[in-house]
């Protein structure tokens, strides 16, 4: 399952090569993945252009109009490709292909087909259901040791259970809440609310600088991939 690194690479490497491209053709080759996916809606894309790319948790944001955004997931094998025209070669489980300006081909390959491609019709995604109860991002001000407290002391749970919950806290998965509980010498099985303050102030900075260095290195699995592009 991609985490934040992953898919704030993907994201960057979408903004570097898709931002303001128009959209030319899309095609719709799987009638579902995680969730039905909606071809009539894919349709009405035709001549529309990409406005931004942001990442909310796990989830990209691609921004077609003000009242209309892409909610993608890449669920458990999902991988978008970016190729020029001429170096494209239709690959099986290439469920969602767009050819943009500028002879570029997009394609979102998923074999499990546990990702998806939803739509939100208004102006704010942040209130759709996939994201609508996400915890603050850990990368920013808002995830700091005062807030991690709080939220630490109501509960026995496991720490490394609470930093995984997204409810609290988006994209610290398996691999780097494992790596920031290391980092910062706490048990993974010690109960949330016995942490003290200055080991929930050391965790949040281990969890920063564990996200921060695996972004700089691209994340641990490859989920945008370039051919003859970028």
């Amino acid at each position: 399952m991609p985490e934040l690194p992953e898919v704030e690479t993907v994201k960057n490497g979408l903004l570097k090569n898709v931002l303001n491209k128009k959209i030319l053709n899309v095609s719709v080759n799987a009638p579902k993945l995680r969730y039905p996916i909606d071809a009539d809606i894919f349709k009405t894309l035709k001549n529309e252009k990409i406005k931004d790319v942001q990442r909310r948790g796990k989830h990209l944001i691609i921004f077609i109009k003000n009242d209309l955004q892409i909610i993608v997931h890449l669920g458990m094998s999902g991988v978008i490709k970016l190729d020029s025209e001429k170096n494209y070669l239709s690959k099986k489980h290439d469920h969602i292909v767009i050819k943009l300006e500028d002879d570029l081909i997009l394609s979102y390959n998923d074999p499990r087909r546990f990702g998806y491609w939803l739509f939100n019709e208004n102006n704010n995604p942040l209130t759709h259901h996939t994201i609508a109860k996400h915890g603050v991002e850990p990368l920013t001000d808002d995830f700091n040791h005062g807030y991690l407290y709080e939220k630490l002391v109501k509960t026995s749970r496991k720490i490394k259970q609470v930093i995984m919950d997204n409810s609290i806290v988006v994209g610290a998965g398996n691999i780097y809440a494992s790596e920031a509980l290391f980092d910062s010498n706490i048990l993974p099985t010690r109960p949330a609310n016995t942490l003290k303050k200055n080991e929930v102030k050391k965790l949040v900075a281990s969890i920063k600088k564990i996200l921060i260095d695996s972004i700089a290195q691209g994340g641990t699995r490859v989920l945008l991939t370039l051919n003859g592009y970028g």
